[in-house]
């Protein structure tokens, strides 16, 4: 089929911005993908999540209403929250393929910059792929090659992943009808957000075995507590530092053993089971050892930022096998191919990525927390407003929420980080990046003109509060705001 410049395996979200980016810089590009271009980004990832999420979202905020009149709480069923995801997937698998097509259809040599190609890839040597569909090979060759061939659930030793009783996070969306009720293991980001999904949907008994001593152990406790608290007000049991001693699918359930820290035990039937400990990459079956790609002893391909043990070969995304996230694989595969052609000589960087969990309440973040300050004994201070204190969140009947900003301790109080937990978090966590990115202090984040009413008042709020400031004080409503000072050895000083 002829050399390209630069060939990407792998159309997920990473490797389709690779192509898109070497594109931009005039270089002939292959794109192959086995399977479905978008990956598990459009069809058991972010989208397809985050679609159920938003509608589960509104289907609870409905049923505060109607309980709170005394009616009869609205149900959805899988059929018709189905038909919803795949509107989504479709609408954005569509954007895809007609992206695609009209690259292909371009005039003259523009359309011959970028070719998709349908199949299985793997190395015969360094330079050069097999690529194989429906019984029928092709060789493909290239200056460049990027992996971004994504990733799997993770399995575990002793749990039999069937699909129909016992699911992956893959096949969780392959289900036939809301169950009655599931169990979830794993008490991370990804099955805290199936738990607050089935829950918000209201026809799902939800049991999340929990091995810490709280749910998103990588968080502050505050922001775990807050959302552990609004699962278990759902109905959500969480069994705390509970290790699962044995699962199987029964013909009538799902039944599972508990031992607890405590020493006892507890055995509980369920209709469902999801397995969600998290993902490894897909790299086994790509011949890399032909290629002389080096891995290391769990099979993961060792890197220097993208680059692998051959210069010219690069790995971006899930297939990382860390920071499995569709922003920052978009990041890593445009990287990859600005320092292949020597856009710049920047170190791929993960700081001040912005993050957000699809819980209940929402919680996104950027930069360190607290409990990571900590554990590099880093002096902190600390400022927390509750979104009691928000016009805008009282306008929406939305109060159950924070705003948390974390500063050095200093004169120049530099940003290190933010959490935002509650309604609107999102939009509420993007101006702080760019301010830690561009190095800016809080001293123009408290003279800046918000919007109001509007969520990111609270953030203003947080800066003039580290001033001395603000507009309501922290020692007057300490139930509802806190400032707090952080320093290794000695004790937190709170106004």
């Amino acid at each position: 089929m002829g050399n390209f410049d630069l060939c990407v395996i792998g159309g997920g979200p990473a490797g389709y911005a690779a192509a898109m980016r070497a594109i931009d810089l005039g270089k002939r590009v292959a794109l192959i993908e086995r399977d479905r271009i978008g990956g598990t980004g459009i069809y058991n990832g972010a989208l397809a999540s985050k679609t159920l999420w938003e509608l589960s979202h509104r289907v609870a905020t409905a049923n505060e209403v109607l309980l709170g009149r005394g009616k009869e709480p609205f149900r959805l069923s899988w059929e018709e929250i189905s038909k919803a995801l795949n509107e989504a997937q479709f609408e954005r698998k569509y954007l895809f393929s007609c992206h695609m097509q009209m690259l292909a259809a371009r005039p003259g040599e523009a359309g011959r910059m970028f070719k998709h190609i349908r199949g299985s890839a793997a190395f015969v040597d360094p330079h050069n792929l097999l690529v194989t569909r429906e019984g029928t090979s092709t060789c493909i060759s290239a200056d460049h090659f990027i992996i971004a061939t994504g990733s799997r659930p993770r399995s575990l030793p002793g749990i039999a992943v069937d699909e129909r009783k016992i699911l992956s996070s893959d096949g969780i969306f392959g289900i036939e009808e809301l169950p009655k009720s599931i169990v979830i293991i794993g008490a991370g980001v990804v099955g805290c957000e199936f738990a607050t999904i089935f829950s918000n949907f209201g026809s799902t008994k939800v049991h999340l075995i929990d091995r810490a001593p709280r749910i998103l152990p990588f968080e502050d406790e505050d922001v775990s507590e807050l959302v552990a608290r609004n699962l278990e007000r759902k109905g959500v049991v969480i069994h705390h530092q509970a290790q699962l001693q044995r699962i199987a699918a029964e013909p009538d359930a799902v039944r599972y053993l508990l031992r607890y820290e405590n020493g006892g035990t507890e055995e509980v039937a369920v209709e469902k089971a999801l397995l969600s400990v998290g993902r490894v990459a897909n790299v086994e079956s790509l011949g890399l050892d032909l290629a002389g790609v080096d891995l290391d002893d769990k099979g993961n391909v060792l890197l220097s930022e993208t680059t692998t043990s051959q210069p010219h070969i690069h790995v971006v995304g899930d297939a990382m096998g860390t920071n499995m996230l569709v922003n920052i694989g978009e990041l890593e595969g445009r990287h990859a191919v600005e320092r292949i052609w020597d856009v710049h000589r920047n170190a791929l960087s993960h700081a001040n990525v912005s993050t957000i969990m699809f819980l209940d309440p929402e919680v996104a973040g950027v930069g360190l927390n607290e409990q990571d300050c900590r554990k590099r004994n880093i002096a902190h201070r600390t400022a927390r407003i509750d979104y009691s204190c928000l016009a805008r969140a009282i306008a929406m009947r939305r109060t159950n929420g924070f705003f948390k900003l974390i500063v050095t301790d200093d004169d120049d109080m530099t940003v290190l980080g933010m959490r935002a937990v509650g309604e609107h978090a999102s939009s509420a966590i993007q101006a702080v990046a760019l301010m830690m990115s561009s190095g800016m202090g809080i001293r123009e984040l408290a003279s800046l003109m918000h919007p109001h009413p509007s969520i990111t008042e609270g953030v203003q709020e947080c800066a003039r509060m580290l001033l001395g400031t603000s507009i309501f004080k922290p020692e007057v409503l300490n139930d509802r705001m806190h400032c707090g000072i952080w320093r290794p050895n000695a004790a937190e000083k709170a106004a």
